[in-house]
């Protein structure tokens, strides 16, 4: 008795099936709608801003995944500042590597009035996260300089790999110490996740270490992922290492870089 309406349902699904408005996406489908290469863009803008600059002031934050409406308010308060240069996203955007939270995230953050740059986290690691972040902000690993300061943005999250790359990248390292090296004095090192922390591969902790210490002029090393803001001395040789806070608790560095040295501040909001 259903045969007659066989084929009035095959075009009702054909109709359905074909409709954008009536069929949400798989949420680990890497579609990007909006901005992509976002640290590419932002890069080429810090640089041009800062460049000949002996004095650069920037902040470190990370850990916003979930905490939409908290990010939503840094984002306003940097916005009432006129100090900053630029921002640095430590990682973990997404809880879940979904692909609509990066883009969340990438919407809010984009909002901001100066330039910022994200790292990947371990969280954006998860599913298709790595291909999402790639897609919207460009490789885990990368650098920019500001003034004659190098920044050098790494991918730490050996774990979510299971070893089946080589994470830290020493390769990427050892180009890093060498290339634009008449452009660079000083060096400042920022991952998601520090050496000794859960998802560090830290066998290899203290050759990353090894790797640290021969850029020129370190000044410090920045990292996020622990969800409470601290700093620790981690191989006693002098480099602090400065962990940023979750967005959760409404906070984050400053870090003012001088001729002279550097100053470091927490700022609550």
């Amino acid at each position: 008795m259903i045969k007659p309406y066989k084929p009035l349902l095959l075009s009702f699904l054909c109709l359905l099936m074909g409709s954008c408005d009536m069929i949400d996406y798989h949420p680990y489908d890497v579609r990007i709608n909006g901005e992509t290469d976002v640290n590419a863009h932002n890069i080429a803008e810090i640089e041009q801003k800062c460049k000949d600059k002996t004095t650069i002031k920037f902040v470190t934050m990370g850990d916003s995944q979930r905490w939409y409406d908290e990010t939503l308010d840094f984002v306003g308060e940097i916005n009432k500042r006129d100090d900053i240069d630029f921002v640095i996203h430590g990682g973990d955007m997404s809880d879940f590597g979904v692909t609509d939270e990066f883009l969340w995230q990438r919407d809010i953050m984009n909002k901001l009035r100066v330039p910022y740059v994200a790292l990947i986290g371990n969280h954006d690691c998860l599913g298709t996260g790595e291909e999402t972040y790639r897609a919207v902000f460009g490789d885990p690993n990368f650098s920019f300089i500001a003034g004659r300061v190098k920044f050098v943005c790494l991918n730490t999250n050996a774990m979510e790999f299971d070893y089946s790359r080589p994470i830290p990248d020493f390769t990427f390292l050892e180009k890093e110490l060498t290339d634009r090296k008449d452009e660079f004095d000083k060096t400042v090192v920022s991952m998601h996740v520090r050496p000794y922390a859960d998802q560090f591969n830290n066998n290899v902790a203290r050759v990353f270490h090894r790797y640290v210490t021969e850029f020129p002029g370190i000044q410090f090393c920045t990292a996020a992922h622990e969800h409470h803001v601290f700093e620790e001395n981690l191989f006693e040789d002098g480099i602090m290492y400065y962990m940023s806070d979750c967005m959760k608790n409404r906070n984050y560095y400053v870090f003012t870089i001088t001729p002279e040295g550097y100053e470091r501040e927490v700022v609550y909001f």
